[in-house]
């Protein structure tokens, strides 16, 4: 077995993490930004849902799959985080088309499937540590966690940010302009994220919000990562890692075809 190819496989996820780790103030935002929508936005609206009425209470929180608020919030916080960390990871591709280094991998004999693999999976491991930090927290303001469903529910983190990751250094591959992948990341992410079961339940949304939210990978690794940290979900959870598992199959596919069309010039 040749393993030189597997070798470019290796250098890029080490890159991407040692990169990652290098720039202080990208390992700050990523992981602050979680915990501000956690602290400004969760407990903003878990006070708008806490009637000090036993009975209301009780109501309120049949809503959201039998939590309170700051707990349903929370667990799909940790999804919000992986999600777009993913997308933000296409930002470093275009840097290096900027400085020469894109064009470098792009002529190098590694399989670029192998080249895109790499930059996701490294990408992805990183997130997978802000994941934790944003969790660890989570532990500390919520008692309604389970400390033995983090395994699994890493793994439908990490089958999320594979996917996307791929789908966003791919799409930058084609890009130049900073701005122009920051636009087009907000005009795909903002709405994804709002029909996905972070912030209202999917069940509660209008029937042309659910069928978006069926199609959108984001909502299975949501409701996969609350059940398994809090019992209670949407969807049965092998639904969840099957479907999860196809919709960023797909975005692997669509990126890999991507980035093999991708040519020195872009």
């Amino acid at each position: 077995m040749d393993l030189k190819p597997l070798n470019a496989f290796y250098v890029m996820i080490y890159r991407q993490v040692r990169r990652f780790l290098r720039a202080r103030s990208r390992v700050v935002v990523t992981v602050v930004q979680p915990i501000l929508w956690i602290f400004l936005f969760g407990m903003g609206m878990g006070n708008v849902f806490n009637f000090q009425n036993p009975m209301v209470d009780y109501f309120i929180k049949q809503q959201f799959n039998g939590l309170d608020y700051i707990t349903f919030l929370l667990t799909g916080v940790v999804a919000m985080s992986i999600f777009v960390g993913s997308f933000i990871s296409g930002v470093s591709v275009i840097f290096d088309k900027q400085f020469g280094f894109l064009k470098e991998t792009l002529v190098s004999p590694a399989p670029r499937e192998l080249i895109l693999l790499g930059r996701a999976v490294g990408d992805s491991l990183v997130l997978m540590i802000n994941a934790m930090i944003v969790l660890g927290l989570g532990f500390l303001i919520s008692n309604e966690l389970r400390p033995e469903g983090i395994p699994l529910a890493m793994l439908y983190a990490f089958i999320l940010s594979i996917g996307f990751s791929s789908l966003g250094i791919a799409i930058a591959s084609k890009m130049s302009s900073m701005e122009g992948f920051q636009m087009l990341m907000n005009l795909i992410v903002m709405p994804l994220q709002f029909v996905s079961g972070i912030f209202f339940p999917v069940e509660r949304m209008p029937e042309w919000m659910q069928l978006i939210a069926k199609v959108n990978p984001l909502t299975y690794a949501v409701d996969g990562i609350r059940y398994w940290l809090t019992g209670r979900s949407s969807f049965n959870p092998i639904i969840d890692i099957t479907l999860l598992l196809i919709l960023s199959s797909i975005s692997i596919v669509i990126a890999i075809w991507s980035f093999r069309k991708a040519t020195i010039e872009e």
